[in-house]
This record gives C-alpha cells, structure tokens and sequence, in this order.
C-alpha cells in the first residue's frame, strides 16, 4: 500500500539524516493532510496518472503552493519506487504540477526599512539591519553566536538557523542549504550598530546569543514576529514579511551592479535560478547607467 511504503520512506530519510527537522514536519504535514487520505489505501502499482492529476487539480484549484509541494512530495516518493524496482513508471507525470507560481515578493526602499528600524526595540534592531544589509534569513539572524561576528574583518559567518516546525517547536538546524553556510561582509553602518549590540546587550561568552531569549536559548521566532510587525506597521509598510527584508537588500544589492554570482555567494543560494530573480534589478541599473551616459554624449 502507498502508506506503509510513504511512511518507510520517510522514516529511512530521517534515520539517515537526509532531511532536516523542519523538512520532516514539512513533510509529515503534507503526508497525513493531503497523501494519505487520497492515496493511502491504495496499491502503489494501482495509482493512475488520471487519479494523480483529478487529486492535484482539485488541491491547485483551493491552495496552489501547497498543491505544488505535496505533488512534489508524491512525485519523490513513486521515483523512489521507480529506483527500488517496485514499479516500471511513475504514475506522477502531471506537466508544471511540481512548479509554483509565486507572487512578486514585494520590496522595501531603504527609507522604510530605516522607519522600520527606527520603531524598534534597541535590542532588536541589529537584527533587522541583518536582513536587510545583510540579507539573512530570519533563522540565520537568530542563531547568531558573538564568535560568529568578526569586528576587525567586519564580516558575519552563518553555520547554523533557529527554526521552528510546523508543530511550533524553535530547534537549532542548519542552514537552508550547504550554500547558506557562508561569510558575509557587512557595510559599515551595520558594523557600527553590531559594535554597539555587543557592547550593550550580549554578554562576553564566544557562544552567546546575540538576541537571547529568557530562557537560555535566541530568543523565540513567534517573539520576532511581533516586533516585526510593529515595526513594518510604523513604516507603513503592514504587507511586508521580515523575509522580504532580504529580498529588498538583494534587489539593492543587484541595483549596486551585483553579478548573479555574488547575489548567490549572499544570499547563500545553492544555485542561480533563484538569484536570477533580481536581474530585471540589474537590468533597470544598467538602463539608468545608458541613460546617464546618453546624457553626457548630448
């Protein structure tokens, strides 16, 4: 039956470390709320192409991101199955099902992130500073160590991500990728304001948090959250994510002249497709530097 092989598969994965902890619960959710109740009680080899494709459009035509991820998901099981020689074909072949058609994320002008900055608690504007300046993933922000601040280089290196699951659990993982794990330099603005962050609000241990919940551990993701919605409400700006920090500081960085190559050495992306989002940024640079030029020919 598809659940028994679904959930050996899963549970090989986790026992070998092939996935994270969040991937798990990720994909833990998508088991029991979308596979299993279609596909659970039935024959691997008695899947139907037509049966995927009615069960997929009907999740696309209510929610299409999680339609794509749990197609994903199915698809990666039966390919699995597919490799261990229990089935000649996938029955998985639904064309763009496995593609999500995400939104434009929408961008910050610098302005409004400092209005952004400028609401928040002192100790917890550095971390905005991050995301933006240095566009790092709330996870990464939060699992900031003092040792992974190097003042005198004025970089910042990543190698670890406070996460919470979907069960609502904060665990300590790794980065997104083998990518995220990075070192990053950071413009002297921040390296001023991280100077002063140390100073006041981490204590001298190397594997001090630099934003310390109260109970040992970062501080909690949920806790963020809320001071971040504060702070984009005060710069106007209620339909921006802490997530679109990054992105903003991406697009800038991809205005500044940014290769496609060092948007993915900051980002810590693991390939360019996810980069090459910010070229059309590069592309409007590059037609105000014509511009500029056509003007000093005139």
């Amino acid at each position: 039956m598809f659940r028994e092989y679904a959930e050996g598969w899963l549970a090989s994965n986790v026992k070998r470390g092939r996935i994270r902890p969040t991937t798990e619960a990720k994909y833990r959710g998508l088991l029991d709320r979308h596979l299993l109740p279609t596909f659970g009680d039935i024959q691997l080899s008695k899947v139907q192409l037509a049966a995927v494709r009615a069960w997929y459009e009907d999740l696309a035509a209510k929610h299409v991101s999680t339609a794509a991820g749990a197609y994903r998901l199915l698809a990666t099981i039966f390919n699995r199955a597919v490799r261990d020689e229990i089935l000649l074909r996938s029955p998985c072949q639904v064309e763009g099902a496995s593609r999500e058609r995400a939104s434009e994320r929408p961008t910050a002008t610098v302005a409004e992130c400092q209005a952004a900055i400028d609401a928040t608690p002192e100790e917890y504007r550095c971390a905005i500073l991050l995301g933006a300046w240095g566009q790092l993933r709330r996870g990464e922000v939060l699992a900031l160590q003092r040792r992974d601040v190097d003042l005198e280089s004025g970089s910042v290196t990543i190698s670890r991500a406070w996460l919470v699951t979907e069960k609502g659990k904060a665990i300590l993982g790794e980065p997104k990728s083998d990518a995220g794990k990075r070192s990053l330099y950071l413009p002297a603005h921040v390296q001023k304001a991280l100077t002063a962050h140390l100073k006041a609000y981490v204590v001298k241990e190397q594997d001090a948090w630099l934003f310390p919940g109260t109970n040992g551990d970062p501080v909690n993701p949920r806790t963020f959250v809320r001071v971040w919605a504060k702070a984009r409400e005060a710069a106007g700006r209620t339909d921006l994510r802490f997530h679109d920090l990054r992105h903003s500081g991406l697009t800038w960085a991809a205005q500044a002249g940014a290769t496609t190559a060092e948007l993915m050495r900051r980002a810590g992306h693991a390939s360019p497709v996810a980069a090459n989002r910010y070229q059309h940024a590069a592309d409007e640079r590059d037609k105000a530097l014509a511009q500029a030029l056509e003007s000093m020919a005139g």
